[in-house]
Order: C-alpha cells, then structure tokens, then sequence
C-alpha cells in the first residue's frame, strides 16, 4: 500500500536547505534577483519562509549559495567598496581572485560553462553581476552606473573565463599582485574614468 502524500510544509533539515536551493535557482532565473521574494522562493520549496534566513542569512546568501559563490557577498561587496574610490578595482580583483583561487575556480567556472548555453545559468550571472555590485556602482554617482555595471561585469567575468575555464597562459598562473596591477587599471578606468564615448 503506497504512503498518502505528504502535505503542507517539510520538516527543517537537510532536505529543506537542498529544496529552497534548487527553488532559488528556479526563481532567481525566471523573475531576477529584485524580482524574486524570500516569501516567493520558500512557497515554491514548500517551506516556512523563515528557513531562509536560519539556513541563509536571507536573499543574498540564498543567492550566493545558489550560483556556490565560496564568500559572504555582503563581506565581499563592503571590502571592496568600503574603501576610497581610486582604489575600488584592485580591491575588487584581489577579492574576486582570492576567493575563486580558493576552491580553483569551483562553482564559477561551473557557472560560465553553463552560461554560454543555457539561457538560466546566463540570467543567474548577469544577476550575480548586478545583485551584487549594481546598487554599489549606482551609489558612487558616476555617469552611465549601468553602462560602468556591465563593462565591471565584462572584465571580472572575462577574467575568471581566462583563468579558469580556459586556463590560459600566463594569465592562469598570474599571482594576485600582478593581476591587481594590470587588470585593476582597466577596470578602475570602467567605474570611475571618463568614458569617451561617440
């Protein structure tokens, strides 16, 4: 005799955590990350909403735990804007290096193989650009925020594509300094330079 189906919501544990994560993904991907709601995402896991918060902090760390980012985004996001504007870029290619250098290129090069031929893992990565970089660009008042978000996005992206995914050399075995010191200058020029544009 087959079990009747279980109703209402599951049981907090393991198997909670593992369904608000693969709801996430479903609901970052089909509404963005402004779009998706704590309430929304647990509805659809069959969950109580406040098992996001016990099992993530809330809707950055579900989003961060979705695209398996290895660091607090609010940590990360504060370091690297928490400091004087001239030196944003170079706090923000040690912090994105240091953290994908430790798990070699983990869950990030996962993500961008699957970028470039699944439209989901596509929308998980422009909101992991914008979730977690787009307001602190917006509040620097610069000309073009969106404009300096996504060319910011293209560089750390492109970055992590060559290190990573392609491994190519030099560039794969670049140690932190020298990568701070050239492609920081490209990408400072992004967020806070002139752009000269037609």
């Amino acid at each position: 005799m087959t079990q009747p189906r279980r109703r209402g919501r599951r049981p907090a544990g393991e198997d909670t955590r593992t369904a608000l994560l693969a709801a996430a993904r479903q609901v970052f991907t089909e509404q963005g990350f402004d779009g998706a709601t704590v309430r929304g995402i647990a509805s659809r896991a069959e969950v109580d909403p406040a098992m996001v918060n016990h099992w993530f902090g809330g809707k950055r760390g579900l989003f961060a735990a979705a695209v398996e980012l290895p660091a607090d985004p609010e940590a990360v996001r504060a370091h690297v804007f928490g400091g004087d504007r001239e030196h944003i870029a170079e706090r923000a290619v040690r912090a994105f290096v240091t953290v994908w250098d430790s798990t070699a290129g983990g869950g990030f090069a996962a993500l961008i193989r699957s970028a470039a031929t699944q439209e989901a893992a596509a929308t998980m990565m422009r909101e992991f650009i914008t979730a977690i970089f787009g307001e602190a660009i917006r509040d620097l008042g610069v000309d073009r925020p969106e404009l300096r978000l996504s060319l910011f996005g293209s560089q750390l992206s492109g970055l992590g594509l060559a290190r990573y995914v392609v491994k190519l050399e030099p560039l794969a075995s670049a140690d932190v300094d020298t990568l701070v010191a050239t492609v920081g200058r490209t990408l400072q020029h992004y967020l806070t330079g002139e752009l000269e544009l037609p």
